[in-house]
C-alpha cells in the first residue's frame, strides 16, 4: 500500500518551499521532493533561486559595486583608501556561505514545519501517485489527495554555442569563476546577461555583450531602457545589439565566437563565454505518459488562473507555467495553491507582479508601460522625476534614472510605474502596494514621505501626473 500524504510537492524551489510551508501550517500531511544536491552531494533545498541564481548573483553583484565604489567614487565624497584590489576565491566563498546559511533555513522550516523533505525524483503516475526515486536508487510510490508540481526551470542550451569545460557555462557556471576573465562574451543581454556582465566588467573584465534582437529590453519602457543602454555603456560593457550567433569553437583556453550582424559576419574571441538566452521548464522526467498532463510546445503546463491543471486535484506553479519567471511570483502561487487545497479564496494578482534587473543603476517596473498602454488604445497620463533633482540621491552621490508613474486619464488609477536608479528594487514595493490597492496618483501624491528619502522621486512623479510636482519644473504631458 503506497504512503499516503494530503499534498506532495515536486520541487522545492521557492514555488515548492513554499507551498509546502504553508500546506503543513493548515495542518496538512505534506511531504516535498526535490533532487538537488550542492557542491559537497548533500540534499539541498531552495532551488535555482537560492543556490545559483537569485541570491548568489546578488552577493556577486552587492561585492562588486562595493569595489568600484571603493575604487572610483569613494574619494569623491572625501575618503582616501589608495589603491583597491579584488580577491575574488573570497567574494566567492562568501556568496557560498551566504547560500549556505539560506539554504539550512529552508531546511530549518520544514523540519519546524513537520515537512516531510524527499531529497530525489519524483515522477507524477496517473491517479495522483507520485513514484519517488531516492538517490541512492531506493524507489517506492506515493499517493496524495493534491499534488503541486513545481520543478522549476533550467537555462536554455542554443546549438551554436555548446557548454565546454569551464570556457563556455551557463549562468551557474560564471558565479563560479576562480579569477577575473580577461575578455568575457555574454550571449544575451537580457536580465540574467546583464547582470553576470555587471559583476565581471566591474571586477575587471572586458565584456561583449551579444544580443540578437535590435532592442534593448524591450520589455521595459523605453526612456529606462535607452537611459540604461547609455549607462551600461558608460561602464564599460560593449553591447551589441542585433548580433546573432551562429558558431562557435571552443579550446581549453578560449573560445571564438561567430556572429552576423547588419554589417555582415564577425569573429570575436573571448577567454570565457556565457549563454544566458533565457531559461525553459525543468519538466524531463516529472510526468509519466498516462499520468494525464501534457506540456505545450515549449514544455509549459496549462493551468487556470488558480493554477489548478486539467487534471483534478494537480496543480502547476512557478517557471513551469504561463507568466514571468521569478522567484516572488513563483512564491505567491505555491501560497495561493495551499490555501485553496485548504479552502480559502486567495488569489495571485498578476496585473502587480513587480520586475527587477538588479544592475547599477537598477531598473524596475510594475503595471503597463508606455508602449503597451498605447497599442491597446488606453488614454493615459504620464508622471516623472529625476533623481538629479532628489535630495537623498545627490547626498548619496548617485543620481542617475527616474521614477515615471502612468495613470489612467479619466480615472487617475495607476497603471504602471517605472524606476531605472539606486534602489529601485526597493522603491518598486510602495507602487506595487499602491496599484495592489487600485490607487490614483492623486492618492500617492497626498501621501506623506519621509524627507530626505529616494522614495521622494516616487512622490514627486506621482504629483507630476497632474502638473503638480513641487521641485521640478511641470509639463503635464498625454
Amino acid at each position: 500500500m503506497n504512503k499516503k500524504y494530503d499534498v506532495i510537492i515536486i520541487g522545492a524551489g521557492p514555488a515548492g518551499y513554499a507551498a509546502a510551508i504553508r500546506c503543513a501550517q493548515l495542518g496538512l500531511k505534506t511531504a516535498c521532493i526535490d533532487k538537488s544536491l550542492d557542491k559537497e552531494g548533500k540534499p539541498v533545498y531552495g532551488g535555482t533561486c537560492l543556490n545559483w541564481g537569485c541570491i548568489p548573483s546578488k552577493a556577486l553583484l552587492d561585492a562588486s559595486q562595493k569595489f568600484v565604489d571603493a575604487r572610483d567614487h569613494f574619494a569623491e565624497v572625501g575618503i582616501s583608501v589608495g589603491k583597491v584590489s579584488v580577491d575574488v576565491p573570497k567574494m566567492i566563498s562568501r556568496k557560498d556561505d551566504i547560500v549556505k546559511g539560506l539554504t539550512a533555513g529552508i531546511a530549518g522550516l520544514f523540519k519546524g514545519n513537520n515537512v516531510e523533505a524527499l531529497p530525489g525524483t519524483g515522477k507524477l503516475l496517473a491517479d495522483r501517485v507520485v513514484e519517488y526515486v531516492q538517490h541512492n536508487g531506493s524507489t517506492e510510490n506515493l499517493s496524495a489527495d493534491n499534488i503541486i508540481l513545481a520543478p522549476g526551470s533550467q537555462p536554455i542550451d542554443i546549438p551554436p554555442v555548446p557548454l565546454a569545460d569551464n570556457v563556455v557555462v551557463d549562468s551557474t557556471g560564471a558565479l563560479e569563476f576562480e579569477s577575473v576573465p580577461k575578455r568575457l562574451g555574454v550571449i544575451g543581454a537580457g536580465v540574467i546577461g546583464l547582470e553576470l556582465g555587471s559583476v565581471w566588467s566591474r571586477l575587471g573584465s572586458s565584456v561583449v555583450v551579444l544580443e540578437a534582437l535590435k532592442d534593448f529590453l524591450p520589455m521595459v519602457d523605453q526612456r529606462l531602457s535607452r537611459d540604461a543602454l547609455k549607462a551600461f555603456k558608460k561602464q564599460g560593457m560593449d553591447i551589441r545589439l542585433g548580433a546573432r550567433v551562429t558558431a562557435s569553437k571552443a579550446t581549453k583556453k578560449q573560445v571564438a565566437v561567430i556572429y552576423e550582424d547588419a554589417e555582415g559576419e564577425h569573429q570575436v574571441k573571448f577567454d570565457k563565454l556565457v549563454v544566458a538566452v533565457g531559461r525553459k521548464p525543468a519538466i524531463n522526467g516529472i510526468l509519466a505518459a498516462d499520468c494525464g498532463i501534457v506540456p505545450d510546445d515549449r514544455g509549459f503546463l496549462s493551468v487556470d488562473e488558480f493554477c489548478a491543471t486539467n487534471i483534478p486535484n494537480i496543480y502547476a506553479v512557478g517557471d513551469t507555467v504561463r507568466g514571468p519567471m521569478l522567484a516572488h511570483k513563483a512564491t505567491e502561487e505555491g501560497v495561493m495553491v495551499a490555501d485553496r487545497i485548504a479552502g480559502q479564496k486567495t488569489m495571485v494578482n498578476y496585473d502587480c507582479i513587480p520586475s527587477v534587473v538588479y544592475t547599477h543603476p537598477e531598473i524596475a517596473w510594475v503595471g503597463k508601460t508606455e508602449r503597451e498602454l498605447k497599442k491597446e488604445g488606453v488614454k493615459f497620463n504620464v508622471g516623472s522625476f529625476a533623481f538629479n533633482a532628489n535630495g537623498r540621491a545627490m547626498a548619496a552621490n548617485d543620481t542617475d534614472g527616474l521614477v515615471k508613474v502612468l495613470a489612467d486619464a479619466e480615472s487617475d488609477r495607476i497603471l504602471g510605474v517605472h524606476i531605472l536608479g539606486n534602489q529601485a528594487s526597493e522603491l518598486i514595493a510602495q507602487a506595487v502596494i499602491a496599484m495592489e490597492f487600485d490607487a490614483s496618483a492623486e492618492d500617492l501624491g497626498l501621501t506623506m514621505f519621509a524627507h530626505p528619502t529616494l522614495s521622494e522621486a516616487v512622490h514627486e512623479a506621482a504629483l507630476s501626473v497632474s502638473g503638480h510636482a513641487i521641485h521640478m519644473l511641470n509639463r503635464k504631458r498625454k
